[in-house]
């Protein structure tokens, strides 16, 4: 680890938990504080040492080619970690079977506090935004006398209903039971199964354990609390968010994906100009299709879908007769025999990663089919394309209410009733091609649901551009950050 170097500017450690869904937010609210005021602000992302990548991979698609933006990456190394081969430190790379290691390895301060906290101590920072995994960083701020901001990577609709569900005592409903969750705006309640729950809400030994205390307890504990989201967005929800810890303040600062606009001249220069000069394929491709088109397909970067699943929506999207792009990670899996040349060019796959926020601003796409992960929801919200839900784990079934039902720019994909959906995939039933297919026509059909969610999420997508511009209410939120922790600082060394 190299030695810190000496600055009179604000020096911001940020330290996300180790999977790309978390690491690729922390690493935009580093790009917008460093944006917001280079003058002033310098801004450090510390990952264990695989992980680096990630952020450089982040670093480059939110930096446009030649920006005078900086953000450092500060690396510590992984605890040796029973069954994970070296090298394996993220949860989008690790095998299935394997992810509970990283999980308990994360939880357990004895292994993981101490490279962090010697990287902490070496780069003694003026400020550290923490993963609410690392619920020793406040002690260790708290040591060094400098403030803890807890960063939320969801949004405020399912913090909320997360904070509910542990608050209140679901473990005496049956699997076939359903939890009420209330509406901010009033009304009647938004209903979710017991087996859409996440595991950590579900499973009893997990939520009452001394972790969970110790999570809530550093919390409430920090700074402050800032979250990768916009308040049009969730309005009495950022509200309800808000007031639920009095003591501390606030910061609704998202999305944090788009670009933010920088006020003053940086000194230096960080990132890369991958992905600069010719498209990709994908982008060429969609190129050549009808404006509104094509349905996007994209599960994110955690979840596991079954060879057999994918078989069932291979052909329910050659069923339903519409264009579609579907990003695929399973590099190991193959389409049925004859699946690509009765598609054609109506049909393309992208295997690995995708350019996702680039191809939802594109004007072919119609629709996006979705898991439902918050920085999929931000993405699709800040381009303005309504979506199809398909949840599979975490708060994702969650989230999908707040697509479906609060704000109305999304509709199912399984309908109520098809069959069971869960957050255990050995209780998930399999989405048929027929569902698919169907559920793929009828949302796509003009002047159908489909183009009154597109008008709805329209209308989301200029709040969402408007929020981070500036005099914006995220863009005010993070120069409110960035204000407080420079009064911190300055009463600290009084």
């Amino acid at each position: 680890m190299a030695a810190p170097v000496q600055s009179r500017k604000l020096r911001i450690l940020l330290m996300p938990f180790f999977a790309s869904s978390h690491i690729g937010p922390f690493t935009n609210l580093a790009v917008h504080l460093a944006a917001a005021r280079s003058d002033i602000v310098e801004a450090t992302v510390a990952v264990s040492t695989a992980n680096a990548a990630v952020v450089r991979s982040a670093l480059a698609r939110q930096l446009s080619p030649g920006s005078a933006t900086a953000v450092r990456i500060a690396t510590y190394p992984f605890p040796v970690v029973d069954g994970l081969p070296p090298g394996v430190e993220n949860l989008s790379t690790v095998k299935a079977e394997d992810a509970w290691r990283i999980s308990v390895a994360t939880f357990d301060e004895t292994v993981m506090r101490p490279g962090q906290e010697a990287l902490i101590r070496e780069h003694s920072p003026d400020a550290i935004i923490s993963d609410g995994h690392f619920f020793w960083n406040t002690d260790i701020a708290a040591n060094l006398g400098v403030p803890c901001i807890s960063f939320q990577v969801i949004g405020t609709f399912a913090a909320t209903a997360i904070t509910h569900l542990r608050d209140a005592d679901i473990h005496g409903i049956a699997e076939g039971g359903v939890v009420a969750l209330p509406r901010a705006e009033g009304g009647g309640d938004i209903l979710i199964p017991h087996t859409e729950l996440p595991e950590f809400v579900r499973s009893q030994e997990i939520l009452d354990g001394p972790v969970m205390d110790r999570i809530t307890s550093s919390i409430k504990r920090c700074a402050g609390r800032a979250v990768n989201t916009f308040y049009d967005l969730e309005q009495g929800y950022c509200d309800i968010f808000a007031s639920s810890i009095k003591t501390l303040p606030s910061y609704f600062v998202g999305p944090l994906a788009l670009q933010p606009a920088a006020e003053a001249p940086a000194e230096t220069t960080t990132g890369d100009s991958a992905g600069a000069g010719h498209s990709p394929p994908c982008i060429e491709w969609l190129d050549r299709m009808p404006s509104r088109s094509v349905v996007f397909l994209c599960f994110g970067s955690l979840t596991h879908v079954s060879d057999a699943q994918l078989v069932e929506l291979a052909l329910g999207l050659e069923a339903s007769g519409k264009p579609f792009l579907w990003a695929i990670r399973k590099d190991t899996w193959s389409p049925p025999d004859g699946w690509m040349d009765r598609v054609g060019e109506r049909g393309m796959l992208v295997r690995g990663w995708a350019p996702q926020t680039q191809i939802l601003e594109h004007q072919a796409v119609g629709a996006f089919v979705t898991h439902c992960g918050w920085n999929s929801v931000l993405e699709t919200v800040s381009a303005g394309v309504p979506a199809l839900t398909w949840p599979m784990d975490f708060e994702q079934f969650i989230i999908e209410r707040l697509l479906t039902e609060v704000l109305e720019i999304g509709e199912r994909l399984f309908p109520e009733g098809a069959g069971v959906r869960s957050t255990r995939p050995q209780e998930h039933d399999l989405v048929t091609a027929e569902v698919v297919a169907q559920a793929v026509t009828k949302f796509m059909e003009p002047g159908g649901r489909g183009d009154a969610a597109r008008r709805r999420v329209k209308e989301l997508s200029a709040r969402a551009h408007a929020a981070v511009a500036e005099g914006g209410s995220s863009h005010r939120d993070l120069h409110r950050l960035i204000h407080d922790l420079v009064q911190a600082r300055t009463a600290a060394a009084n």
